[in-house]
Formats: C-alpha cells, sequence, structure tokens
C-alpha cells in the first residue's frame, strides 16, 4: 500500500490505492519490443497507425489523380480504383484514427493522468497491440494474394462484396474480414484496460470530476467501442462463412451471369444494419477523445479554466449514448419504414445539442483569455471551425428528404471528411505537438509547427469546400469515371483538378511534420518538465520522460482539478493538480 499520509484538511477523499505489481524487463526485446510499459506500448500503436495511414494517403492521391485526369495514368485502372477507395476509407476509419486515438494517446496519457503506475493488466496491453500488428499486416498483405484486395468500398455491402465483378472478391475480401475480426480482438482488450484503469486505479484525491477531459474522452469512447464492436464483428463472422461455407445470413437468391448460385432467404440490409451499429458509434469513438484532447489544449494554451466543466463531461456521456441510437441515417435509401425514418432523424438532430454545448462551452472558455497562439493551439482552433462546418452540414444529411438525394454524391464525401477525416487529423496533429515535451524531453520547432498547420488547414478547406458544390450539382461519389455526362459543366471539371492539385500538395506538406518529429528528437530544444505550465497531472511527474512506473516511490495525492488556471492569490498562474491547497483557494 501507498505510504501517504494525508491531512485532514486537505479535502482528499480517504481512499487508498493499491500499489501496482509492474513488470520490470530484462532485456532490449522486453524493453523495447515485447514491452509491457503503456508508455512503450502508446509509441508502438502510433508509429504502426502512422505508417499505415501513409499508405491511406498515397492510395488517395490515387483516387485523386484518376478523378481529375482520367486514363492519364495507365496502370489506375478500375479495379486499382475501387481497391483504393476501399482500403483508404478502412485504414483511415480503422487502422489508423481509432487506433492512435485509443491505442496511442489512450495508453500514454490515461495512466499519466489519473495517477497510475500503468494499465492495471499489461500484459493483456501488450497483447493488445501484437494483435493490431496482425491485423495491420494481414490487410497490408492482401495486396499480395491473388486479385489483390477487395474493392467492395469500406462499407463491404453483400451480395456485391462477394460476387465475381468485384475486385478482390476471391482471396481480397477474406482478408479484409480476417484483419477486422483481429482488429476487433485486440481492441477489445484494450478497451477493457482503459475502463478498468479509469475506474480502479485513479489516485488518491483523483475524483471523477476531478479527471481531465481527454481521460473522459478516451474512457467514453472506449465504453462505446465495447457496445460497438460486437456488432462489425459478428458482421464480419456471418459473411465470412457467406463467402467460404455457402451460409446465407446475407445472401438472398441470386442470379450472377446467369447461373443461380447456392444462395437463398438472406438479408443484404441486415449486414447494413450490423455495420452501422457499428459505423456510428466509430465516428464518436473517434471524436470523442478528440473532443477531450481539444478541451485540455485551450485550456492550457488560454491559460484559463474550461467553462462548464461538467456540462462537458455530461455533454461527452450524452453524445455517446445518442450516438447507438443513430445508425439507420446511413440507410435512408435502402427503403427503410418511414416511422424509423422519423426515429433517426430525430435522434440525429438531437445529438447536435450536446455538441453544440461543447462548442458553445469552447468558445466561452477562449472569450477574455490569455490566447497563447502556440502550433498545439493552432491545431485545436482549427478543429473547432473544421468540426463546427462539418458538423452543420450534417444537418442537412440528418434529414431524409435532403440525404436521399445526395446520398450518393460528393457532398456526402466532403461532408465525411470534415467531420471525420480532416477535424481528427487537426486534433491528432495537435496532440503531438502538444505532448511531444513529455514524450522525448524536447520541443518540436514552432515555426516548421505554423507553416504545417496553415498549409494544411488551408489546403483541406480548398480540397473539401468546393466538393460540397460538387455534391449539389448531383455528380456521383464511386464512380471510376464519369464519361459524357450531359449535367456536368466544364466547371466541375475543372474544379476536380484544383482539387487533386491541393490534396497533392497537403500530401506533401506532410513530409515536413515528420522531418520536425525526427529531426527535434535529438535537435529539439530541452523542454524541461513542465514547458506549458499545465496543471493536470501528467506534466507533473519526477521525470521527463517518464521512467517506468511513472512516479517514482510514492504515488502522487491530488487536490483539485485539472483546470486552475488565474486561481485568485497564487504566486503562479496554474496550481499542479497535485501541489497542496493554497490559503483561501476553493477547491473543485
Amino acid at each position: 500500500m501507498s505510504d501517504i499520509t494525508i491531512k485532514p484538511d486537505e479535502q482528499v477523499p480517504p481512499a487508498e490505492v493499491p500499489e501496482m505489481e509492474l513488470f520490470h524487463s530484462h532485456s532490449w526485446w522486453t524493453t523495447y519490443v515485447f514491452s509491457q510499459d503503456a508508455k512503450v506500448i502508446a509509441i508502438q500503436y502510433a508509429a504502426t497507425a502512422i505508417s499505415i495511414g501513409v499508405l491511406a494517403l498515397i492510395l488517395s492521391w490515387i483516387i485523386r489523380i484518376q478523378l481529375a485526369f482520367p486514363g492519364a495514368v495507365s496502370f489506375i485502372d478500375s479495379q486499382v480504383y475501387y481497391q483504393s477507395v476501399t482500403m483508404h476509407g478502412m485504414i483511415m476509419v480503422v487502422y489508423m484514427l481509432t487506433a492512435i486515438l485509443l491505442g496511442g494517446f489512450g495508453n500514454y496519457l490515461i495512466p499519466l493522468m489519473v495517477g497510475a503506475r500503468d494499465m492495471v493488466f499489461p500484459f493483456v496491453n501488450m497483447l493488445s497491440y501484437w494483435i493490431y500488428l496482425l491485423a495491420t499486416l494481414v490487410l497490408a498483405t492482401s495486396y499480395l494474394v491473388p486479385g489483390g484486395p477487395t474493392g467492395a468500398g469500406w462499407t463491404l455491402y453483400p451480395p456485391q462484396s462477394i460476387l465475381t465483378g468485384t475486385p478482390g472478391y476471391d482471396y481480397g475480401i477474406i482478408m479484409m474480414l480476417v484483419s477486422l475480426i483481429l482488429f476487433i480482438v485486440g481492441f477489445t482488450m484494450g478497451g477493457l484496460n482503459y475502463v478498468v484503469t479509469v475506474l480502479q486505479a485513479r489516485a488518491r484525491g483523483m475524483t471523477l470530476m476531478r479527471m481531465p477531459l481527454t481521460v473522459w474522452g478516451i474512457f467514453t469512447a472506449a465504453v462505446l467501442a465495447l457496445l460497438a464492436f460486437p456488432g462489425l464483428f459478428v458482421a464480419c463472422v456471418m459473411l465470412l462463412l457467406d463467402r467460404l461455407a455457402g451460409t446465407s445470413f446475407f445472401m438472398p437468391a441470386i442470379v450472377e451471369f446467369g447461373e443461380h448460385k447456392n444462395y437463398n432467404g438472406g438479408s443484404p440490409i441486415l449486414f447494413q444494419h450490423l455495420f452501422w451499429f457499428f459505423g456510428h458509434p466509430e465516428v464518436y469513438i473517434v471524436a470523442l477523445p478528440a473532443f477531450g484532447v481539444v478541451s485540455d489544449i485551450i485550456s492550457v494554451h488560454a491559460r484559463k479554466n474550461i467553462f462548464g466543466y461538467r456540462m462537458m463531461v455530461w455533454a461527452i456521456v450524452a453524445i455517446g449514448v445518442l450516438s447507438l441510437v443513430v445508425w439507420g441515417h446511413h440507410m435512408y435509401v435502402s427503403g427503410m419504414d418511414p416511422t424509423f425514418g422519423f426515429f433517426f432523424a430525430i435522434t440525429t438532430l438531437a445529438i447536435a445539442v450536446p455538441t453544440a454545448l461543447k462548442v458553445y462551452n469552447w468558445v466561452l472558455t477562449l472569450w477574455r483569455a490569455d490566447i497563447h497562439f502556440t502550433t498545439p493551439m493552432l491545431f485545436a482552433l482549427g478543429f473547432l471551425v473544421t468540426f463546427l462546418n462539418g458538423g452543420i452540414t450534417g444537418l442537412y444529411l440528418g434529414n431524409v428528404i435532403v440525404d436521399v438525394p445526395l446520398s450518393a454524391t460528393l457532398f456526402v464525401v466532403a461532408h465525411f471528411h470534415m467531420v471525420m477525416g480532416i477535424a481528427p487529423v487537426l486534433v491528432i496533429f495537435g496532440a503531438i505537438y502538444h505532448w511531444y515535451p513529455k514524450i522525448t524531453g524536447r520541443m518540436m520547432n514552432e515555426t516548421l509547427g505554423k507553416i504545417h498547420f496553415w498549409i494544411t488547414f488551408v489546403g483541406a478547406y480548398a480540397i473539401f469546400f468546393p466538393m460540397h458544390y460538387l455534391g449539389l450539382l448531383g455528380i456521383p461519389r464511386r464512380f471510376y469515371e464519369m464519361g459524357q455526362t450531359a449535367f456536368v459543366p466544364d466547371s466541375a471539371h475543372t474544379l476536380n483538378i484544383f482539387i487533386t492539385v491541393m490534396a497533392l500538395v497537403v500530401g506533401f506538406v506532410q513530409f515536413i511534420f515528420f522531418y520536425n518529429l525526427f529531426h527535434s528528437l535529438k535537435n529539439g530544444k530541452p523542454s524541461g518538465g513542465n514547458p506549458w505550465r499545465a496543471a493536470s497531472l501528467e506534466w507533473q511527474t519526477p521525470e521527463t520522460p517518464p521512467g517506468h512506473g511513472n512516479w517514482g516511490e510514492t504515488l502522487p495525492v491530488v487536490y483539485r482539478w485539472p483546470y486552475a488556471y488565474s486561481v485568485p492569490g497564487a504566486n503562479q498562474d496554474y496550481l499542479p493538480q497535485n501541489m497542496p491547497p493554497i490559503k483561501g483557494e476553493h477547491i473543485i
């Protein structure tokens, strides 16, 4: 047990936290490869997610080059195009965004932010990464099998996904489904670790309402994923059985090229329900950690306590709950009963209320604050604007009468990328710039960081803002080429070329970030333990980077919430969570 003693007037809850038994590595392999240290596992997750994300970036270039210059590149035929669309979507949504926000930031920040030595189950945590890595390798290996990866679209809808007219119908779809099954198994191990660590391993005084909003976002997203991922898991298993064992869970009686297939009685719509029961919560599995990270970055770099902390917590929880009952708005064009359409439209619009409360609180946190326009703050503000713009177009698509004519157009692509692509990627960059000093003990170059931000931010709008216009013109998504289509004006073709050029520019600019990331490891300015003068617990570790076990011989004691900035009577503009109360302080 901890040997910490508490004075009665320190306003710390009396519960004690049992010391965690740590696994002490004895070799290079168990220190850096098969590590059970959550910090090392976090870096492994992030490195793998970013690596597969670079592949997704290259695939997006293939898509855009074909749309802007049809037939100009000989190797981009229809099969390569549809395979690129499928792999780009699945990699970005699942293997990159989910993995880096939960596996990367979740592993690194949760133990440090709640005052724990490590995750509660370190060995299981290690296994979760290696299963994720195996899932990623299986997915990438689909490029080596006959026929290549599946080109069924990232939603993998049957019957198309397993019929012979679809690229990768033979082995590619099998590799995709096996990879997703492995990913879900690995994530379940990690998700349980996050939940149990938050509930059981918090430091003394770290009540739930003293946790940073980053922890709340990751915790709620983990719970959400544990509820939503089983839907995708069973859908993948059942579709795999339809493909390999001849079952008919999703395959109706069907004729292909004049031949009656051995399927009968299955329901493709059932797959859509299972997929989107995962698919819409997945938006918030990515968004909720981003909400938390943005809240912490804004508070630190505006030198002001977060406005309406409890409201922010309950908004995160409300968003998580509501996200489980809105999946049907992805299926308005499937022929669902209008009554269900009405229900899903109402719940979709209702989820805008707690989301708007968060935006309202972020704006009021910034109001009359001492804003420091550091690189992390710029990325946080960029997220705020981008998520707001993307959310507004989501209000349109949440209405059945608007969604039906727009659902198969580039308008949906623009909306989805603003909310699910650009916005969380901006947060990821901001978080890396923000916590890089804690991870490495070095600062990243601010000038390069700001160049990276402005080109990325303006370039992203140059890509996706015009795409809304193309969608309103009725230009469809997922088409390999338009051909001679009378309703598409010449201006749309010109705009497609402009979008593609900007996509190439923004993609190449990311190498500025990679240069900054690796160059700063040895050449960055030493950061010290708390360069941002932040109040939350992770910045108060005895060593930077934190050593094994995070806290040295004794665990910290928490006395207040993590947003104690500009406290009256304090001799500095912030009070760390583990600093004893000052005279006259109102403890939160």
